[in-house]
């Protein structure tokens, strides 16, 4: 769907609903953990072209048990390799929603910013005949102090 003004609302509720179920994929992930870098870069990575490496590995495995020591766990081998295809396809999932929630995310603050700034250039315009305005465009300002001058305010890079 090609991107437009986003006219859209969460309630609390809404809001409140969305939280709990984060919560409940949560709840139905307890084994989540948490890497430090360090730890992320000492890792083997498993890839998508390392799936029928892993995949070939286990069918040697169970075709060959013989072969390796009586401590190897197969069957946790199995377990890890279920888990991580399960694990990638909500991955999968969840990076689209997130792209999405994110690209909406910087439309809306893209309208908001655009609106605000059409306010504010009123207000600076406003204030010089209006009594009461200069405070407010000057609090209005100091979003900008720390941009150059040779930038207007709808120019700048506005973060």
């Amino acid at each position: 769907m090609p991107y437009q003004n986003i006219n859209a609302s969460l309630s609390a509720e809404d809001i409140k609903e969305i939280k709990a179920a984060l919560q409940t994929i949560q709840n139905k992930l307890p084994f989540l953990i948490t890497l430090t870098m360090q730890e992320r870069r000492k890792l083997v990575k498993m890839g998508d072209k390392s799936l029928a490496f892993v995949n070939n590995s286990i069918t040697a495995a169970q075709s060959n048990p013989e072969i390796l020591p009586a401590s190897f766990n197969v069957e946790e081998l199995v377990r890890d390799y279920q888990l991580a295809i399960a694990l990638n396809e909500l991955l999968i999932s969840m990076n689209q929603m997130t792209e999405q929630v994110d690209d909406t995310l910087l439309a809306v603050g893209s309208e908001v910013m655009t609106d605000s700034l059409t306010v504010y250039d009123y207000v600076k315009t406003a204030a010089k005949k209006t009594p009461g305005l200069k405070s407010l465009a000057e609090q209005l300002g100091e979003r900008f102090k720390a941009i150059g001058k040779g930038k207007s305010a709808k120019t700048a890079s506005v973060s």
